[in-house]
């Protein structure tokens, strides 16, 4: 591409700064952030910080591990963000302080009241109903019923939802369905104006879709055919990663593999609903795993680890043909981490596709080493971390006396006592197109504020929250001063 010609991906279109923030990280007094009002100050904040990004992870209802990848949707939302207040005020109804389940029902019960809302409800049932949201409230309401059991050890007739099944559940559970299709609504209407808040202020809204989806999960019981699934339910191959430097076992998800075949036979409708669904709710979509679109890793179910398995092909430039035939130009990023071969580049760059730079990993390997500013390029998000990562302040004080003279020589300025600033300034002077900054390292917090230690259930993990009181007005304008220097404002 030459000097001054524009990419084709509409996330690409010019320089930005960016801020990763999950909304169940936001202030507040419930269990968990919500889209309140702590929601809209915070996109007011990130407006005066020169921020015209916000980077979430998947907004899906995590298991209870509360991982938001492994969800039990790849379409639902997670309904601990709606915000009582915000339905209060909506419905003309007393918040309380008790759970949000009660409220919920007055809710439900007041749409006869309100032209306005019944119309959205019966819009929003309408649209989603058939592609995700009936067998969605089908599948929670089983798994209630059921005490929480995987689907696949459900009585027969649910598990391989045989139609008198699934219309007597329709017809008993009509209540307890419509809740659950009624929280959904609840959450994306309150989403959808936080949404607007944010263009209003010129910042974009970055999603998070993994590559694979849960097993335990609506989409896979809903859609046995599409997955590497036996005639009772069981996975056959599931996905993970070989062993390598970072462990001699390899990483086994448990994510079943697709059936990329009989998906192209279906024209990939399922993931072309998914896509269209994920950009009715967000602007732009980094795909985590991107490679799994080349080629995966796919281990038999009965191995314990991931030693054993084969590299399998996936759709490659075919599927992306075909979204692009379907949706247009599409505003995706492409989690490009770990070991990424010619072929996923290739992949990557015929679709104009931003990969990732992640700078924690910059200072090993010498001057080859991809995650260096020096061999940054445009078609790329530069991050100091995501959201695996120690924050920067926490991943410096563990690195060695000579380590830590190393990165401060090779960033060419500040000093131990200044990070992260030193790493937050190599990013927005990166080249590529894309800066975005962990709100732990706007904010300059140790490892104690890490939201994730991968492969580990730390109680700790998907918890973090920041609190208004760690901000001053001191970084928000020096944010803002360095987003006008290095042309993201």
């Amino acid at each position: 591409m030459t000097a001054g010609e524009k990419h084709s991906n509409p996330l690409m279109q010019r320089r930005r700064a960016g801020v990763l923030l999950h909304p169940t990280s936001l202030p507040g007094t419930e269990g968990s952030g919500t889209l309140g009002d702590e929601a809209h100050d915070f996109l007011d904040w990130a407006r005066d910080a020169g921020f015209s990004l916000w980077q979430i992870l998947p907004l899906h209802p995590p298991h209870d591990d509360g991982s938001p990848y492994a969800s039990i949707s790849a379409f639902a939302g997670d309904t601990r963000l709606i915000d009582r207040r915000v339905l209060a005020r909506r419905m003309d109804l007393d918040a309380g302080t008790g759970s949000l389940g009660p409220l919920l029902e007055q809710a439900r019960g007041r749409l006869p009241d309100s032209d306005e809302c019944r119309r959205a409800w019966q819009a929003f049932c309408d649209a989603q109903g058939p592609v995700w949201l009936d067998d969605y409230a089908r599948f929670v309401v089983i798994r209630e019923r059921e005490g929480g059991t995987a689907w696949w050890d459900w009585p027969q007739p649910l598990r391989d939802r045989e139609p008198e099944a699934m219309a007597q559940l329709d017809e008993e559970a009509a209540d307890a369905l419509e809740r659950v299709r009624f929280a959904q609504f609840v959450l994306f209407d309150q989403w959808q104006d936080l949404r607007q808040h944010a263009h209003e202020r010129d910042i974009l809204i970055l999603g998070d879709m993994p590559i694979f989806v849960a097993h335990d999960s609506a989409d896979v019981w809903a859609n046995r055919e599409l997955f590497s699934i036996d005639s009772t339910g069981h996975a056959r191959r599931v996905a993970g990663v070989p062993p390598d430097y970072f462990s001699e076992t390899g990483q086994r998800w448990g994510n079943p593999q697709y059936d990329w075949e009989a998906l192209a036979r279906s024209n990939y409708d399922w993931w072309i609903e998914r896509m269209r669904w994920t950009l009715e709710v967000v602007d732009a979509v980094r795909i985590d795993h991107f490679r799994g679109f080349e080629s995966s890793w796919a281990i038999p179910a009965s191995q314990p680890d991931a030693t054993r398995g084969e590299w399998v092909k996936g759709p490659g430039a075919r599927f992306f043909r075909c979204l692009r035939e379907r949706l247009g130009e599409l505003p995706l990023l492409a989690e490009d981490l770990g070991v990424i071969t010619p072929e996923v580049t290739r992949l990557r760059e015929e679709f104009d596709l931003p990969g990732m730079r992640i700078l924690q990993f910059a200072f090993e390997g010498g001057e080859e080493n991809p995650y260096l500013p020096a061999n940054h390029d445009e078609l790329s998000a530069v991050y100091t971390g995501t959201h695996d990562n120690n924050t920067t302040l926490g991943w410096f004080r563990s690195l060695g006396p000579k380590m830590q003279t190393h990165v401060i020589s090779t960033l060419g300025e500040g000093d131990a006592d200044s990070m992260p600033w030193p790493m937050i300034r190599a990013a927005y002077r990166s080249p590529a197109q894309l800066a975005i900054i962990p709100m732990q390292d706007a904010l300059e917090l140790d490892e104690t504020a890490r939201m994730n230690r991968p492969g580990t259930t730390d109680d700790g993990n998907w918890r973090w929250r920041f609190d208004w009181s760690q901000l001053s007005p001191e970084h928000t304008a020096a944010l803002r001063r360095l987003a006008e220097e290095t042309d993201r404002l």
